[in-house]
């Protein structure tokens, strides 16, 4: 049982920035009043805040601050379970969210929607809507049983027998099939796959025997036109050599041409030389009339001598060196040619060269196929580890069909146990069996609210109401008044459920504003005594505009705004 002792807040919605505390468990019966707005509600929103991250009303959540402040709100909520003290405080601006247990702050490395998921589940075991159906009746945002969807009433019933583990048991199975069949799946995958490889293996062992003696053949073959084609390549190299050779015989004078060049060269060197000189005597005695050695007169018949036997000397000198000039311009001509017939034979060469490497090249291609050949000649062992092979896929079938075979078994006792699990299962018997005492325990706060119907929920949560007329009627049918003694009578009803099954049972019940709206006095006065029959540990807290009510609870708080906060006027 959860027994909720204290809820503290400040800087909440209308409060200010000093703490406003209520003590849960002090009086059986509390009667909480005040003017519009003076904060009677907020309480209702702490609790929802403080526990599950969203107050009870349509607020949003920037709107829980105090705008005058702005900052800092806070609500600590302490409880305990058997002997395991809580505390709760989630804040805003700062945001926090801790849980105390026993004093110590409990491990907050998980994120925060895994701890929210933690306290309730492994805490409260109470989600916000079966906390909002099971402690909380109020006429703000609060959405009666009967107005629910039907899975979320059945997410409620099942909260209060705590089965809820079924559901979670249920998920996890759907997964863990979900998973089974995507085994299953790849496995039928693989073993097509592999079924489909022993076939192309077994066609590829036949090709293997039946084509052994062809590719020998074809290989043969090949060697064949490869021999030619070296054939070929020799003849070609022959003919080319052959062409060099004689090509060679036509400038073997290349020596000769080049001593006769150099010599040539050295002679009209040497004739220019003596012309120079010859004309050098030439100007002397043209220019001087006395001999520069005996100092004696040139007389002109001398000079004249002299001119003329050194001008036939130049004569004869410059025809042998023009001679000498066409000699050497042969001589060249005939060198250019033999240069012209050496890169023919160079360009002959490297054709031979290349030749004579695809001739190689081929070789090695002979000796590759000869090698191929003795190869498959004797290709038993490929076969022998081709068969090895298709051996091994065998085996892969064997053991995925294995495989497959103990996923279908254990697939079938998922799916057997699938449908145990189902809301139509396990569930649904746990259900029928609490049903009957569910809607005695329904109809038993009904009478005693004096409404005389016979109220029936079915296996699917669906309601039928009966008359004492057995007239049938609908939730939506009735008066407000009417519906809301049957959501009181629901309220109740699932409190009672709860305390018998020691799971949601909280000391906690709050009224916001019942006594205010649709209940007629005789209704109120009928309230009155069935919350006095409540047990000794349950803490009632009534929310009302009526001042009136005062002798009706043991204790009383009222709330005041004074300089635009709330607070506690009288406790």
């Amino acid at each position: 049982m959860i027994v909720f002792e204290k809820v503290r807040y400040k800087n909440f919605l209308s409060t200010g920035n000093a703490f406003t505390e209520i003590l849960l468990n002090r009086s059986p019966t509390t009667l909480i009043i005040g003017e519009n707005g003076s904060g009677k509600s907020t309480i209702l929103d702490a609790l929802c805040f403080g526990l599950f991250g969203k107050p009870f009303r349509n607020i949003n959540k920037p709107q829980l601050l105090n705008t005058i402040n702005n900052k800092q709100a806070v609500v600590e909520i302490e409880f305990r379970i058997g002997k395991k003290e809580y505390k709760i405080v989630r804040g805003i601006k700062p945001n926090v969210f801790e849980i105390y247990l026993n004093g110590e702050l409990l491990n907050q490395d998980a994120a925060s929607r895994d701890y929210q998921k933690y306290l309730e589940d492994h805490v409260l075991k109470l989600n916000y809507k079966s906390f909002t159906q099971i402690v909380i009746l109020g006429s703000a945002s609060f959405t009666p049983f009967m107005q629910l969807s039907t899975n979320a009433r059945r997410e409620i019933i099942e909260d209060l027998l705590d089965i809820t583990v079924f559901s979670t048991m249920n998920e996890v199975l759907k997964d863990k099939t979900t998973d089974v069949k995507s085994k299953i799946t790849d496995l039928e995958t693989k073993i097509t796959i592999a079924k489909n490889k022993a076939e192309v293996q077994q066609e590829y062992i036949t090709k293997l025997e039946n084509d052994r003696q062809k590719a020998v053949d074809l290989l043969k073959k090949e060697v064949a036109n490869v021999q030619i084609k070296v054939h070929l390549i020799g003849n070609e190299i022959e003919m080319h050599t052959n062409i060099i050779d004689n090509k060679v015989l036509l400038i073997d004078d290349f020596d000769d041409c080049t001593s006769k060049k150099h010599k040539l060269t050295h002679l009209t060197a040497k004739l220019i030389d003596r012309v120079k000189k010859a004309n050098d005597e030439i100007d002397f005695y043209e220019n001087n009339d006395t001999c520069p050695t005996c100092s004696q007169n040139l007389s002109e018949q001398i000079k004249a001598d002299n001119i003329a036997k050194q001008t036939n000397k130049v004569t004869d000198i410059e025809a042998a060196v023009e001679e000498a000039n066409k000699q050497i311009k042969e001589i060249e001509d005939r060198i250019s040619e033999i240069a012209t017939i050496q890169s023919e034979i160079n360009e002959l060469q490297k054709v031979i060269i290349e030749l004579n490497n695809e001739v190689k090249v081929n070789n090695k291609i002979i000796a590759k196929l000869n090698a191929e050949i003795d190869a498959a000649s004797n290709n038993d062992v490929d076969i022998d580890n081709e068969r090895a092979k298709l051996k091994n896929i065998a085996k892969e079938v064997i053991n995925l069909s294995n495989d497959k075979s103990l996923l279908n078994e254990e697939k079938y006792y998922l799916d057997v146990a699938s449908i145990l699990l189902k809301d139509t299962g396990i569930k649904t018997k746990i259900i029928k069996q609490y049903l009957p005492v569910m809607n005695k325990i329904i109809n038993k706060y009904l009478q005693a609210m004096d409404f005389f119907v016979s109220f029936e929920l079915d296996e699917s949560f669906s309601e039928k109401i009966k008359s004492r007329h057995r007239d049938e009627f609908s939730y939506p049918s009735f008066s407000e008044g009417e519906k809301q003694r049957i959501d009181l009578a629901l309220m109740l009803a699932w409190r009672a459920i709860a305390r018998m099954k020691n799971s949601t049972n909280t000391n906690l019940l709050i009224l916001d504003e019942v006594f205010d709206s649709s209940l007629d006095a005789s209704g109120a006065d009928l309230l009155y005594l069935i919350l006095d029959t409540l047990d000794a540990n349950t803490n009632v807290f009534v929310i009302s505009h009526r001042d009136s009510m005062f002798d009706k609870f043991r204790s009383v708080i009222r709330f005041e705004k004074k300089n635009n906060f709330s607070q506690i006027a009288r406790q």
